[in-house]
């Protein structure tokens, strides 16, 4: 996976409080932050600052100098090569009939740039969500509408859609199969 910091950060604050067997709730009320934050957090969407990032790792009950051993700062210019195994399901808020899979997440020129695959069914419950961040989708398989500001937008297969997702927006699947999207996020810069 990437070398990237702070996907490092978020991976492994995931991996050790999984490890204690903590949920996002325990954490989130040790630390005094909301249970959304800390899922954030461990997906690579926003950076804790400091003194929340160190209030985890106390939390977490991991010595400092073992927390940020080994993390790999050195940027490598052999290609990166993701095998569909190491794509990582992880949740957001809204998920029920909604699946993602994160396959990569890097930096450039000081932006997150977070690659997932993106599955919703006809079933999904989830409602209107914003990011911050602008997206890129391209449909893989099926039949998706967007609705933004009271605008429909219908995405069939090999459809491309680059939209602000800051605005608040709402997808649903039309297809009697699941429909699968590529989704590239572009955060701004912080």
């Amino acid at each position: 996976m990437s070398n990237d910091i702070i996907l490092q950060i978020s991976n492994r604050i995931k991996e050790k409080r999984k490890d204690q067997k903590i949920t996002l709730e325990a954490l989130a009320k040790d630390v005094g932050v909301t249970k959304g934050l800390i899922s954030q957090i461990e997906n690579s969407r926003t950076v804790p600052s400091l003194a929340v990032l160190l209030s985890i790792i106390k939390s977490l009950h991991v010595d400092l100098n073992d927390f940020f051993d080994n993390l790999a700062t050195e940027a490598s210019n052999e290609p990166l090569v993701i095998k569909a195994s190491e794509h990582q399901l992880f949740e957001k808020e809204f998920t029920k009939g909604s699946q993602y899979y994160r396959i990569t997440s890097f930096k450039i020129n000081n932006r997150l740039v977070d690659i997932v695959l993106y599955k919703q069914s006809q079933d999904s419950e989830k409602g209107y969500v914003s990011t911050e961040a602008h997206e890129f989708n391209y449909m893989l398989k099926g039949i998706a509408k967007y609705t933004i500001e009271g605008k429909e937008y219908i995405l069939e297969t090999g459809d491309s859609f680059y939209y602000d997702a800051r605005q608040q927006h709402l997808t649903q699947c039309l297809s009697t199969e699941p429909y699968e999207m590529l989704v590239i996020y572009f955060f701004d810069e912080k």
